[in-house]
């Protein structure tokens, strides 16, 4: 562990000290020189902080993030991007400046000089890469400060042709992804819950990881989402089942993963582990299944045909599925059509842009669904950005979700 820290820090002072000298050289007789530098050397003492703090906020397995913590870690993730997308631009730089001391010395051995000089090039193209690299720095300043609260509700209409009479215009609110232990504001947690309930939904569904890997994360959260008004149904995601912690014994670990229960139920949220629950209105009638975590690359504990158990193949069926793979691994196969399936996991990356006909997070790389609606024979699923954040202590473009979708049958 010692030799591993030692090593990023090493690559880190090496980068430092290079993009430092690379800002000293374009700002050369500049009169913002000294501030420019100043500020560099404060922004990189931070980072190093940060990254302090990071690395003991691991150790100590802390269960609850704070708002300094968050506030330190992020700024060292954000200035690392910064200083990468800057490094690209140096490196380009050098390359240009061999260029032009190659050229200047062939044109002096063949006897001319040459008209053209290249350092004026030069200070734009680093110029542009401060600009570059600042966009997403500030961006991502934003995100940890205020973009990981900047709640957005989405809302669809799905008309499906075999939805009850009775369910027409029903209304659902999916969440995914709390991940309480990376809170650092009970009252900001509250406003997203208050727009929850201002939803006026029929139903909430709630679509695993409620924590990072420690089931007590959840407790100074519980008044917050027990007060979700509509009845809320729950599953597990990857990070529920207390894999991601090291544990002194099996015992503390198996108690730890029993606590999960123990809080489902003091919120007033109905776990569902591969069984399923039907809710009513008048005669008619919709199910929905719930199955534990499964996902390509992580824990497969969903069992769908056990959640099946007792379902009428003609029913109208809602699925909550923690993890989107599981849609095009087993529930399109599956012999059962499943209507809709409630999904989250990805985060949309936290990072990236959601505009009206444009959508793009680095996300896609690893997910082939990781963000809103999509449809295969006449099933859907919708796959939640997310209402926490995990790892980077922020958000930046793809804010967290409430989905509201209502149910027609035109």
């Amino acid at each position: 562990m010692l030799t591993r820290l030692l090593v990023i820090i090493g690559v880190l002072v090496v980068l430092d000290t290079y993009l430092f000298f690379g800002l000293r050289s374009v700002f050369a007789k500049n009169k913002f020189q000294v501030s420019v530098l100043v500020g560099y050397a404060i922004l990189a003492v931070v980072s190093y902080i940060g990254f302090y703090i990071m690395i003991q906020y691991f150790q100590e397995r802390a269960l609850n993030a704070t708002l300094s913590r968050n506030l330190w870690i992020g700024v060292a993730f954000s200035f690392i991007i910064f200083k990468l997308l800057f490094f690209v631009f140096l490196v380009f730089d050098d390359v240009i400046r061999v260029v032009n001391y190659l050229f200047q010395l062939v044109s002096k051995m063949m006897g001319y000089t040459p008209a053209t000089d290249f350092n004026e090039r030069r200070k734009f193209i680093i110029k542009l890469g401060l600009g570059v690299a600042s966009i997403p720095f500030a961006s991502m300043l934003y995100g940890i400060t205020k973009g990981k609260y900047n709640y957005k509700v989405k809302k669809l209409v799905l008309n499906f042709p075999n939805l009850p009479k009775a369910f027409h215009g029903f209304k659902l609110v999916q969440i995914s992804d709390i991940h309480s232990g990376s809170f650092d504001s009970v009252s900001d947690v509250q406003k997203g819950v208050d727009l929850i309930n201002e939803q006026n939904a029929d139903v909430v569904f709630f679509t695993g990881d409620l924590v990072n890997g420690d089931s007590r994360e959840v407790l100074p959260f519980i008044d917050t989402f027990k007060s979700i008004q509509p009845k809320v149904y729950s599953i597990l995601g990857n990070h529920d089942y207390s894999d991601y912690n090291r544990w002194d014994s099996d015992e503390a670990k198996k108690e730890n993963a029993d606590l999960m229960d123990v809080y489902h139920k003091e919120m007033n949220f109905e776990l569902l582990k591969n069984e399923h629950i039907k809710i009513k209105k008048g005669t008619d009638e919709i199910t929905v299944l719930g199955v534990e975590n499964w996902g390509k690359g992580f824990k497969q504990k969903g069992d769908l045909d056990k959640a099946l158990q007792g379902v009428e193949n003609d029913a109208f069926k809602i699925l909550l599925s923690h993890d989107p793979t599981h849609w095009d691994l087993k529930t399109i196969p599956h012999k059962t059509h499943i209507d809709l399936t409630l999904a989250g996991h990805t985060h949309g990356m936290q990072f990236g842009i959601d505009i009206p006909g444009f959508k793009w997070s680095p996300a896609k790389f690893r997910y082939a669904r990781w963000s809103g609606l999509y449809k295969e024979a006449k099933q859907y699923l919708y796959v939640n950005k997310g209402f926490g954040f995990l790892g980077f202590p922020g958000r930046v473009g793809m804010w967290p979700e409430i989905t509201v979708i209502e149910l027609q049958n035109t």
